[in-house]
């Protein structure tokens, strides 16, 4: 190190400014800015010169890179991080009063702002935009990006919040309940008296144990000639989904989609608290599931279903523009998509006599086992079923293949890869896809594996879910059981690096047919679903969904609280990109894919691209301490 000067008064004022091109000073007072600033010397370090050492003692310096790039690598050499003007360093070390671990090397000739220690834990004290952005860096900086895109799309004020609004806010009226013995003739009286569409049944606790909406009806009550005089409870849909009425407007969102319904009680204590339906959900804009999902629960003809495909992507569209967050919009468009497929299914099965007295189950395989579908997907499903005959199974690959092909009609393309219920490989007894994942298990190769792992995301779509689901009990125990599966597991994990460069931000793709790009997919997200796959193997959890499996599996891997938020802080990120970016190639006319240039990204996410990479790299980093890889 050389040079290291005071700030001479003339400075301030250029150095203020230049720091409020970056976050976290972007947000930052000017009072504070400046009071920083005057506290700030310029040290200059030549390339390959070290700023900072591994050591026992905390440090006593922040760095915050004004001009050059530094890079920053672990004891054995490997470079995990770089850092680019605006960055800061070491804050973790700084946060937790602990030594760096990593060594931090000048990559170019590199000049820094120094500030002590003590005027950083002052300056955390004294700035409160300053405190959040080190203590939460990346949801800092995606809330930031939020505002942004949301800004882009020039959402009107009320819709900004819309999405993270509390339940009870939309709730109208003094919920209508009543008692399970209550006669259907009081209660359906009670229904026209209030105009509403359903009733809530309640024990004497006041816990909704039941509902009965007039839809129902027709089918329980009039067309099967039931008495007006029978309680309620014969005839309501009982355990019915409830969520607090605390719960974001989102969450109810993605239940109804998943879940096809159209009315939610809300609890409070666990008593019922309110009912709120989809109307009342988009009251204030013109965007209905209940339309979609209606649709497709009328629709009688295959030939319709392309159409509501294609308003499921439409209304996926309207809510990325009005600022959903990735996870509960990549989860809506993955319930509606189930909706779509089971239809299908339903359609393509109720009168084929060849399946009648088989037991079945349509299975989702990949990112829609996985509740993580964006804009842009195939196919990739499978079927298991009970003992079958062979003109049985030869039924039953006709029909998936029927199904494969109207999928193919409503925009999911055709698996290049052959993995479809209607391709024999995949269309196996319950019997059959036990040895299949105890092949994989106990004698697959690192290769035969790389293949295989979308398998182990599986879930029961249509059909008799039952088989899906013994298998998914016998599977769990069986991985878990098998060390040496879960090493060559994150063996093949563990060649999928985040594209970080050394020299540049990106290490970007050479492809002809995709240059100076980065796959958003296969290096941004797959590092997140790999290692939480693995995870989730290795605790016992039976979850598909990589953020729930993450979660489940925090506290059998003693993950800490906060690591494991930014593991799903930056998953969503990529997520969101990938929807962002498939959105605006699906505008342009294009087809959407998941490369990425990231010359095109304002300066904002182009650093939170490069701080989800860096958690890629830890979720990476950890599964190699885990398998000693």
């Amino acid at each position: 190190m050389t040079n290291t000067l005071p700030l001479a008064n003339s400075l301030h004022r250029a150095t203020l400014d230049a720091l409020r091109r970056h976050a976290p000073f972007a947000a930052m007072s000017e009072e504070d800015v400046l009071w920083l600033v005057q506290r700030l010397s310029v040290a200059y370090y030549a390339a390959g010169e070290t700023l900072l050492e591994p050591a026992d003692e905390a440090p006593g310096t922040l760095f915050i890179i004004k001009q050059g790039t530094v890079g920053g690598a672990t004891t054995e050499g490997q470079t995990v991080l770089q850092l680019v003007p605006g960055e800061m360093f070491p804050l973790g070390a700084l946060l937790a009063g602990r030594g760096v671990t990593n060594r931090y090397v000048a990559e170019t000739d590199t000049f820094c702002h120094l500030l002590p220690a003590a005027d950083f834990h002052a300056l955390l004290a004294r700035s409160a935009a300053f405190h959040d952005f080190c203590t939460r860096r990346i949801a800092s900086l995606l809330v930031e990006s939020q505002r942004a895109v949301q800004a882009e799309y020039a959402l009107a004020l009320d819709d900004e919040q819309r999405f993270a609004r509390p339940l009870a806010s939309l709730i109208r009226r003094t919920p209508y309940s009543v008692a399970p013995g209550t006669p259907l003739a009081d209660a359906l009286a009670g229904m026209d008296r209030a105009r509403i569409g359903s009733v809530v049944v309640v024990d004497d606790a006041g816990k909704p144990v039941g509902i009965l909406t007039l839809k129902d009806v027709l089918a329980r009550v009039t067309l099967a000639g039931v008495p007006l005089t029978s309680p309620v409870a014969a005839v309501m849909t009982p355990a019915p989904a409830t969520l607090p009425d605390d719960a974001p407007v989102a969450d109810a969102l993605v239940l109804m989609a998943r879940q096809g319904i159209h009315h939610l009680p809300l609890v409070r204590d666990g008593k019922l608290s309110g009912v709120v339906s989809e109307k009342d959900v988009f009251a204030l804009r013109r965007l209905s599931v209940e339309g979609i999902t209606s649709a497709l629960m009328r629709a009688d003809d295959p030939a319709r279903l392309p159409a509501l495909a294609q308003d499921i992507g439409d209304l996926a569209h309207a809510l990325l523009a009005q600022g959903m967050d990735a996870e509960n919009l990549t989860a809506i468009i993955s319930g509606l998509n189930d909706r779509l497929t089971e239809r299908l299914v339903a359609l393509e099965s109720e009168h084929d006599p060849g399946l009648a007295g088989l037991r079945w189950c349509w299975m989702a395989l990949g990112s829609e086992g996985r509740m993580e579908q964006t804009l842009a997907t195939d196919q990739d499903n499978a079927l298991i079923y009970e003992a079958a005959s062979d003109a049985q199974r030869d039924a039953l690959l006709a029909f998936a293949q029927r199904v494969n092909a109207r999928l193919d009609a409503c925009g999911f393309p055709l698996c290049r890869g052959g993995i479809m219920a209607g391709n024999p490989q995949w269309c196996l007894s319950a019997a059959d896809w036990q040895r299949q994942f105890a092949e994989w298990i106990d004698h697959g190769s690192p290769e035969a594996l790389l293949k295989a792992s979308i398998f182990f995301d599986f879930r029961p779509l249509a059909g008799d879910a039952a088989p899906a689901l013994e298998l998914r009990t016998w599977l769990t125990a069986a991985a878990r059981k098998n060390p040496r599966f879960l090493h060559q597991m994150a063996g093949n994990a563990l060649r999928n690096r985040p594209p970080l460069g050394v020299v540049r931000d990106f290490v970007l793709s050479g492809d002809d047919a995709h240059p100076h790009t980065l796959d958003l997919k296969r290096n941004g997200v797959t590092p997140f679903v790999d290692a939480a796959r693995i995870f989730a193997l290795a605790a016992g959890s039976p979850q598909t969904n990589t953020a729930k499996r993450l979660r489940a599996a925090a506290h059998a891997l003693k993950i800490p609280d906060q690591e494991l938020a930014d593991w799903n802080r930056a998953f969503h990120f990529l997520q969101l990109l990938r929807l962002r970016h498939q959105h605006a190639q699906l505008r342009a006319g294009r087809t959407p894919d998941n490369h990425l240039d990231p010359d095109t990204l304002n300066p904002l996410d182009r650093r939170i691209l490069k701080e989800a990479l860096r958690q890629a790299r830890k979720v990476q980093t950890r599964l190699a301490l885990d398998y000693d890889l």
